[in-house]
């Protein structure tokens, strides 16, 4: 019977755990875990491994998970904020943008800065459909990681305006 009863308990606390979890994640407003900011990985992470300790260890309270859990979520919003509001606390938090390419050449010392490889950028572009680093105007490795890329204007695909052709507007179709 206090096998049954620990279970049931257990089960309560996940159950309560994952609530809280999500609803904090909601409240964080994030995305995708490939475009969190570091400080939001780092949040992430220690939510997950607090709410492992609140859930395997029924000796730990459960306020012990919780209030770690709502503590690290305010602060994550509460510096979110902050880095709306005041630009230098936003180079601080999540860094700033950084141009790995320009007019086709490659910024060597960017890319040992980032820790960043050729074979790292060349990755990124090919996953752009860029083949040759040299058709690239600019390449800017964002604060999440992530590589956007503007291609030079010569190499840019031919577009309907630029062939002067008109065509007949069409509605998106709603299943």
């Amino acid at each position: 019977m206090e096998v049954r009863w620990l279970l049931y308990i257990v089960f309560i606390r996940v159950l309560i755990i994952y609530a809280l979890i999500i609803l904090s994640l909601r409240l964080m407003g994030k995305r995708q875990i490939g475009q969190l900011q570091p400080s939001e990985l780092v949040v992430t992470i220690l939510v997950s491994n607090i709410a492992t300790m609140a859930i395997e260890d029924s000796n730990v309270p459960l306020i012990g998970g919780i209030i770690p859990i709502l503590t690290l979520v305010s602060f994550d919003v509460l510096i979110s904020a902050m880095t709306l509001r005041y630009k230098k606390m936003r180079r601080i938090v999540s860094g700033t943008p950084r141009v790995i390419i320009r007019d086709g050449k490659i910024d060597q010392k960017q890319l040992k800065e980032l820790r960043f490889t050729i074979d790292d950028m060349m990755e990124e572009l090919r996953g752009k459909d860029i083949f040759d680093p040299r058709r690239v105007s600019y390449a800017v490795i964002e604060t999440n990681g992530t590589l956007s890329a503007a291609l030079r204007p010569e190499q840019e695909a031919a577009t309907l305006s630029d062939l002067q052709l008109k065509v007949q507007q069409t509605q998106a179709t709603i299943p």
